[in-house]
């Protein structure tokens, strides 16, 4: 009996080495875990999608409405429709068109004809581009402009700033024949915020009257050009 008990002890102590082993790596595996937690990066945030800044306008006026009654009698005398011919647009809050025409029979001292129209861009802010809708207008401004300078059959091309005309604006004057006639032409691209406005006046004479200069049409153009313009503020109002 009294040999039994040392051997008994023996036995127990080893019994319980592995159950203190078991505790010991489980303690370690616990503590790897928290360090491990405690070391890892944070999750990055997702990426924002850039802003831009909003459209400043958010709709067009009436074309055909754009330029004031007498304007029109000034500048196209005898109109066949004084009301103006509206232009076909599937989207009428981002793009429309009017034009007048008219012939002015003088009888004996010949005859004017002149043709009149007005063309509106509105254009939004593209978020996914990163592109305003003012930086829009302003490419669209840019093309207008190199559009009236290539115009098919212009001869004595010449490009002018038109100052005190929206935020810009091009003159563009040239001389094109058609149908046996010269015509004179004025081009007038104007850029409002996120809108731009394109406006082509032209004329000629008829059975020997005088063709009209360049100057007096510049001038017709850049006054109608100013009220369409205008109108684009005033429809946003």
């Amino acid at each position: 009996m009294h040999r039994s008990a040392p051997r008994l002890t023996r036995i127990l102590a080893c019994a319980a080495v592995p159950v203190m082993l078991v505790v010991a790596g489980c303690s370690s595996d616990s503590d790897s875990k928290s360090k491990d937690s405690a070391t890892a990066s944070p999750t990055p945030e997702a990426k924002k999608s850039p802003t831009v800044a909003p459209a400043t306008f958010g709709k067009l006026p009436e074309p055909c409405d754009s330029i004031g009654e007498k304007t029109i009698e000034d500048l196209v005398p005898s109109a066949k429709s004084k009301s103006g011919t509206e232009g076909k647009s599937s989207d009428i809050s981002r793009r429309g068109s009017c034009s007048w025409n008219g012939l002015d029979d003088n009888g004996v001292k010949g005859s004017q004809y002149r043709w009149l129209d007005v063309s509106f861009l509105r254009y939004e802010s593209d978020a996914t581009l990163a592109v305003s809708a003012e930086q829009r207008a302003e490419e669209s401004y840019d093309k207008e402009i190199a559009k009236a300078q290539a115009s098919e059959g212009a001869k004595d091309v010449k490009t002018s700033p038109a100052a005190g005309i929206g935020d810009e604006a091009t003159t563009v004057t040239y001389k094109l024949r058609k149908t046996g006639e010269d015509f004179t032409y004025a081009t007038v691209v104007a850029r409002t915020e996120n809108g731009v406005v394109t406006l082509t006046y032209n004329g000629t004479g008829y059975a020997g009257a005088k063709n009209p200069s360049t100057s007096d049409i510049t001038k017709g153009a850049v006054k109608a050009a100013k009220e369409a313009v205008a109108s684009v503020a005033t429809a946003n109002k």
